[in-house]
């Protein structure tokens, strides 16, 4: 503080009698702060200025806050000018005393002024009054100014026992290059490379030892520097920024015809460098490779960037399915078994985030893939009984499943000659999630096989699990069949069609009565045909009842054809009649299908000759008549019509008095016609 005290002195002149100072001014006396105003002096020319100052100007420079310039003439202006500025310095170091910039500032003045003495002082004072803070001691350019100042003067010892000082608080890189600089000026090599051992060690980062390395390297020191480089690829192998160590460590050794080792060093820091981080040393790699490498390594570094950028795909997003078959795919074409199923495992761990089958369809090949893999190109059976036994255990099956999984996992252990493993997973298959899938190839398995039993059994779980599956039904009667066990073939035809709920009952009823067919039960066909047309009034049943009695009486009477020719024909005409009475009266609106019934009893009595009676069926046939009707448009207003095909049958005649008269002027129509064609 006494120091501080006469520097304040010295800055203001011989110093005051204690009697005569006023405490409130400070370190100034009374008549360094009277205000002298210059005398009035009288204006003796007003003729006006050659170049006038508007008052624009006078605002606009005053904005821009730019202080006016002036000159000092001799050295009592420039004593003044001093003594001011130390004034406004001691006034902001009053105000802000802990502010580091306001006591720089004042010591960079001084140096300005080339009293050095004056600045040392300052920074003398800005430590005493700082060292109860250690940030304004790390405050760089605190450190920076008193430095200099002190190579200025020459005092090198000092300066680097002020560095020795800076040192010991740790501060950042800037701080040890400016050292390191410093030494470098005046040659001094050993300390040089004793403050980079410290610089290293106080902060191990990549751009140290890059900079340690580098001034080996310029010295000469190949040894050296690559004995740092070593250093820093051991223990900043898993740093953040090791790309850029690597890569200049690479880039050394390509300065040094050491092409072996640099290909070395870009692999292994391939494989120790996260791929996310790796895309300047992919890029670097390959560059060599194409410089000095032959064909495999330019491929090994092609495949490397490619492996870079599946890798940030699906960094990105682990979810993304076809990013990982690609991947996938790469390693495959390079052959790395460990690798390859490194990627599979790594795949097959990004589960699908919810249990819905859209989000399962493509992870689930993943898993399809790895069991490819490990079967079909690495040998590895259990491996691969493994893949397909993890596989299964992860599919939720009570929310979904996927029958080709349990297929495929059956069908490995056939080809391994395990039958008994490859039932059982068909059987937790069909126990924890049947599906008709599974119903079907354990049964071919089982058929091929030749186990009746086994098949039968399997057919019974399948109709219980889907009795309105009617593929499970004809396949059942089929095998059955097959062996020749016709009652029970029927047995399961008539416990098929008694279900209330079939899927294709058309099927199953035609596959039945062609069952019947083929056995010449044509007595049984009859039945089926009139038991079908009790549940149904279909048109085709009709018709082919009608067919049907035809058929089976002309076969049956081929001895006595002559005898029973007439019964044929009634029973074939009473069917078509209750058909034709039941869309009469029951289904009146289906006009066109009972047209086409006539259509088909019209033809069926020309087949029957001088038996037949056509007049009958043309009584009944109807009559064609275009109508029109309107054709509303999208937002419902009828602006056109459409014409469409109506029948108009003898009995709707009789009923509606208007289509009588529309009879009457078509018999009229008709006449006039005949008369026109005698004329």
């Amino acid at each position: 503080m006494a120091l501080a005290i006469r520097a304040a002195a010295a800055a203001a002149g011989d110093m005051a009698p204690p009697s005569a100072s006023d405490p409130t001014l400070g370190f100034l006396t009374k008549r360094d702060t009277e205000v002298k105003l210059p005398r009035a002096t009288r204006v003796k020319n007003k003729t006006p200025a050659s170049v006038q100052i508007t008052a624009e100007q006078i605002l606009r420079e005053a904005r821009s806050g730019r202080s006016p310039r002036s000159k000092i003439a001799d050295s009592v202006e420039l004593s003044e000018y001093r003594l001011r500025r130390r004034k406004e310095f001691e006034d902001a170091i009053r105000r802000a005393r802990w502010s580091v910039g306001a006591w720089v500032k004042y010591a960079r003045w001084e140096e300005r002024q080339g009293d050095f003495a004056r600045a040392r002082s300052v920074y003398e004072r800005a430590l005493d009054v700082a060292h109860r803070d250690h940030t304004l001691w790390r405050g760089d350019q605190l450190w920076y100014k008193y430095i200099h100042m002190e190579q200025v003067l020459g005092a090198v010892a000092n300066a680097r026992k002020v560095f020795e000082l800076w040192m010991a608080w740790r501060p950042d890189a800037a701080g040890w290059n400016s050292y390191i600089k410093f030494e470098l000026r005046y040659g001094e090599i050993e300390r040089v490379r004793a403050i980079f051992e410290r610089f290293v060690a106080e902060h191990p980062q990549p751009h140290t030892f890059i900079l340690y390395a580098k001034f080996e390297m310029k010295r000469g020191e190949v040894e050296r520097a690559r004995r740092v480089y070593e250093r820093a690829a051991d223990l900043l192998a898993d740093d953040e920024h090791a790309e850029v160590l690597f890569v200049a460590f690479a880039e050394f050794e390509e300065r040094c015809r050491e092409v072996e080792r640099a290909r070395a060093v870009y692999k292994y820091a391939l494989d120790r460098v996260p791929k996310g981080q790796a895309e300047e040393l992919y890029r670097k790699f390959l560059a060599f490779e194409k410089q000095f490498g032959d064909r495999e390594g330019i491929e090994d570094a092609i495949v490397g960037k490619r492996r870079f950028q599946y890798e940030d795909e699906v960094r990105k997003n682990p979810l993304n399915y076809d990013s990982w078959f690609d991947y996938i795919r790469l390693e495959e074409s390079v052959g790395n078994k460990d690798r390859i199923r490194e990627v599979y495992e790594r795949a097959i761990a990004n589960i699908p985030p919810a249990e819905e089958k859209r989000y399962w369809q493509r992870y689930i090949y993943l898993w399809i893939n790895y069991a490819l893999y490990e079967e079909l190109d690495a040998k590895d059976m259990e491996r691969t009984r493994e893949v397909y036994s993890e596989c299964l255990k992860l599919i939720p099956h009570k929310k979904l499943t996927f029958s080709k999984m349990w297929l495929m996992a059956a069908q490995f252990e056939i080809r391994q000659k395990n039958l008994k493993a490859a039932r059982r997973i068909l059987g937790n298959a069909i126990g924890m999630a049947p599906k008709g899938k599974i119903f079907k190839k354990y049964i071919e398995i089982e058929l091929y096989l030749g186990n009746f039993e086994r098949c039968r059994t399997l057919y019974e779980k399948y109709i219980e699990w889907s009795p309105a599956n009617c593929y499970a039904w004809m396949k059942y009667a089929e095998l059955e069949k097959s062996l020749g066990e016709t009652d029970r073939a029927r047995s399961i035809y008539e416990l098929a069609i008694a279900q209330s709920a079939l899927d294709t009952p058309e099927v199953l009823w035609k596959e039945y009565l062609q069952f019947e067919i083929d056995k010449n039960e044509f007595h049984r066909t009859c039945e089926l045909y009139e038991r079908l047309l009790d549940r149904t009034k279909d048109l085709k049943a009709s018709v082919g009842l009608g067919g049907e009695d035809s058929q089976s009486e002309e076969i049956k009477n081929e001895v006595s054809y002559q005898q029973q020719q007439i019964e044929q024909v009634r029973r074939c005409r009473a069917v078509f009649e209750r058909a034709f009475e039941y869309f009469r009266t029951s289904a009146p609106e289906l006009k066109e299908e009972r047209a086409m019934l006539l259509e088909e009893w019209l033809n069926k009595e020309v087949s029957f000759g001088h038996l037949g009676d056509v007049t009958l069926v043309q009584k009944k046939a109807p009559r064609k008549v275009k109508r029109k009707r309107p054709d509303p448009s999208e937002d419902g207003s009828t602006t056109a019509y459409e014409e469409y095909m109506d029948y108009i049958f003898p009995d709707e005649v009789a009923l509606a008095p208007n289509l009588k008269i529309l009879e009457a002027a078509y018999k009229w129509k008709k006449q006039k016609t005949d008369d026109t064609d005698d004329d």
